[in-house]
C-alpha cells in the first residue's frame, strides 16, 4: 500500500493566493520528510478552489525541491491543453527526476476554460479519447505522427526520448482520472490505471475497479497487467486525539473554501449547473475517508484497499486550511498511521 498526499493549493476564505501556493509547496517538502510515498498536485483555472493552474509546473519545482518522493498530477486537463505539448513536459521531469514523475489527466469540466485556450466544447465532449491516445504514443513511441480530427501533423522524432528502451512500458505513468462507465472503459482498454474521486465510497469504487478489469481482460491486457494496475483513491485525511476533534477541524473550514471555490466555477455555453451542499458534502468526506484517530485511519485505509484492490492512496491534508495544523497532520500522517499499514 502506498499512501501520498493530495494537494489542491487550496484558497481558503480570507486568504491571498500566494498564501495557499506556499501551504502546497511546504506540505510537498514535509510529505518527503514524513515518510510518505508521493504527492499528487491538483489544476485549476480562475477559481479559488485550488490555485495552481499548471500541475506539471509546480512538479517541476517540487522535484527539484525533493530527492525521494514521487510527485504526480492529479490531474492535468487534457483538452484545455496540446497533448504533444504535455507530453513533452512529461518526459521531461520523467528522464530529469530519475523517474520519480506521474502523470494524471482527466476531461476536466465543461467549464470557460475551454472558451480561455481556444479549445472549444467539443474537445471536453469528444475529444479525450484522441488526445489521450496521442498523449500516450508521445510517451511510448521514438516518433510520431497525427491525423485525427483535432491534431494532424507530419511524422516527428520525440526529443527528449522518456527511455531509450523501446518498451510498451517505457517512459513515465499515466493515470486516468475516471468518474463514468464511458471513462473507466478508456483507461481500461488502455491498460492505464485509474485515479478514483473523493466524493464515492468504497462499494463504488470497487465496481469501477472490477469493471475496468473485466474491461481490460476483454481488451487483451495480461492477467498480470490487469491484477497489478495501481489504480489511485482520492479521498480526506485529518488526525486527531479523538474523532470528533478532526470532524469537527473540517467541518469549521472546509464548507467555507467550498462554497467560494466551487461556486466560481462558470460554463463555457451557459448551462445550468449544481452545487452540493458544502456543510453536506464536508460530513460526506468525514465518513468515507481517514478523519479521526490514527488507529482509525489505518483501519479505514486497510479497509478501502481491501473492499476495493486500490493500492495507492492521494489523501487531503489540507482541509483545516492553516499551514501548521497542515504540517503536522502529515507528520502524524506519516509517523502514526503509515507504519500501521504494514
Amino acid at each position: 500500500m502506498h499512501v501520498g498526499s493530495f494537494v489542491l493549493a487550496a484558497q481558503f476564505p480570507g486568504q491571498g493566493q500566494g498564501e495557499a501556493l506556499h501551504r502546497a509547496v511546504r506540505s510537498a517538502e514535509v510529505a518527503e520528510e514524513a515518510g510518505l510515498d508521493a504527492v499528487w498536485l491538483a489544476e485549476h483555472h480562475f477559481v479559488p478552489y485550488g490555485t495552481c493552474p499548471s500541475a506539471v509546473t509546480l512538479a517541476a519545482l517540487l522535484l527539484g525541491r525533493t530527492r525521494r518522493i514521487r510527485v504526480g498530477t492529479a490531474v492535468s486537463v487534457l483538452p484545455t491543453t496540446h497533448p504533444v505539448a504535455l507530453g513533452e513536459q512529461a518526459a521531461l521531469l520523467h528522464l530529469t527526476s530519475g523517474g520519480r514523475f506521474s502523470l494524471g489527466v482527466g476531461r476536466g469540466g465543461p467549464w470557460v476554460d475551454l472558451e480561455v485556450f481556444g479549445a472549444g466544447l467539443e474537445a471536453y465532449e469528444s475529444g479525450f479519447p484522441e488526445s489521450l491516445d496521442l498523449l500516450v504514443r508521445w510517451l511510448r513511441e521514438p516518433s510520431v505522427a497525427a491525423a485525427g480530427e483535432r491534431f494532424t501533423f507530419r511524422e516527428v522524432p520525440v526529443v527528449p526520448r522518456p527511455s531509450e528502451a523501446l518498451t510498451e512500458a517505457s517512459g513515465p505513468e499515466v493515470v486516468v482520472a475516471c468518474t463514468s462507465p464511458a471513462s473507466v472503459r478508456l483507461a481500461a482498454e488502455r491498460g492505464l490505471p485509474m485515479l478514483l474521486g473523493m466524493h464515492v465510497g468504497d462499494e463504488e469504487k470497487a465496481e469501477m475497479v472490477a469493471l475496468w478489469r473485466r474491461l481490460a481482460r476483454a481488451a487483451g491486457r495480461s492477467p498480470e497487467e490487469v491484477l497489478g494496475a495501481g489504480h489511485v483513491s482520492a479521498g480526506v485525511c485529518q488526525i486527531a486525539d479523538r474523532r470528533t476533534d478532526a470532524v469537527e477541524t473540517l467541518t469549521k473550514a472546509m464548507p467555507g473554501w467550498l462554497k467560494q471555490g466551487l461556486g466560481a466555477h462558470v460554463t463555457v455555453d451557459g448551462r445550468e449547473r449544481s452545487m452540493r451542499d458544502p456543510l453536506a458534502y464536508t460530513e460526506l468526506l468525514c465518513g468515507l475517508h481517514p478523519v479521526g484517530t490514527s488507529r482509525l485511519c489505518a483501519d479505514r485505509l486497510a479497509a478501502t484497499s481491501e473492499r476495493t484492490g486500490v493500492t495507492r492512496f492521494a489523501l487531503l491534508t489540507e482541509g483545516s486550511g492553516d499551514l501548521a495544523a497542515t504540517e503536522e497532520n502529515i507528520r502524524r500522517l506519516g509517523a502514526e498511521v503509515i507504519p500501521q499499514l504494514g
